[in-house]
C-alpha cells in the first residue's frame, strides 16, 4: 500500500473476481494498524459470485494473529458492503449507483469520501475500474503510483 497516503478509512471496491488481490491485504495485520476502517464493497451479478469474500469475511473474525491485533473490536473496524446486480439479496444495485444515491453511505454510517480522511483500491472489470476512477476524482481523490503515493490505486494485474 506503498502508493497510498496515510488515511482514517481504507475503501476496497471489488467486482466479480476482482475481490482476490485484496485478500491478502485483509489477512495483514498492517493494514488495521494503519487504518481506522476498512471498507469491503463486493459487486456481483449473482449471490453465489459474493461467496469467496464473506467466506474471508468470516474467517477473518477467527483468526488469532488479526486478534491480537484488533481483539473484539473486528467488527467496529472492518465492514463489508456485498451488493448484487441481477439475483435478489439483502442489497441489489451497483456500487457506483448506491454511492451516487448516498444509500451506501448511508447504509454503512459513514460520510461521503474525502480526500482527507479516505483512501481506496479499485479492482475490477475495466468499465467499473473507469466509472469508480472518475467518481473518486470527483470527490477530490487522486491516483497514486510508487513514485508519487496519493488517495487511490487501482489494481491492474487483476481483472475480470
Amino acid at each position: 500500500m506503498t502508493r497510498l497516503l496515510p488515511g482514517k478509512r481504507l475503501w476496497f471496491f471489488a467486482t466479480g473476481t476482482g475481490f482476490a488481490p485484496f485478500a491478502s491485504l485483509l489477512r495483514e495485520p498492517q493494514t488495521y494498524e494503519d487504518y481506522d476502517e476498512i471498507i469491503i464493497t463486493h459487486t456481483c451479478r449473482e449471490l453465489g459470485e459474493l461467496t469467496y469474500g464473506r467466506d474471508l469475511i468470516d474467517a477473518l473474525k477467527t483468526d488469532e494473529l488479526l486478534n491480537e491485533v484488533i481483539g473484539d473490536g473486528f467488527w467496529k473496524k472492518i465492514k463489508y458492503y456485498p451488493t448484487t446486480t441481477r439475483e435478489d439479496s439483502p442489497k441489489m444495485g451497483r456500487i457506483t449507483d448506491l454511492m451516487r444515491s448516498g444509500e451506501a453511505f448511508t447504509d454503512l454510517g459513514v460520510p461521503v469520501l474525502s480526500p482527507e480522511t479516505d483512501r481506496a483500491m479499485i479492482c475490477g472489470n475495466l468499465a467499473f475500474n473507469l466509472e469508480l476512477k472518475e467518481m473518486l476524482e470527483s470527490y477530490g481523490l487522486n491516483e497514486g503510483a510508487n513514485s508519487n503515493p496519493q488517495q487511490y490505486v487501482v489494481e491492474k494485474a487483476f481483472l475480470d
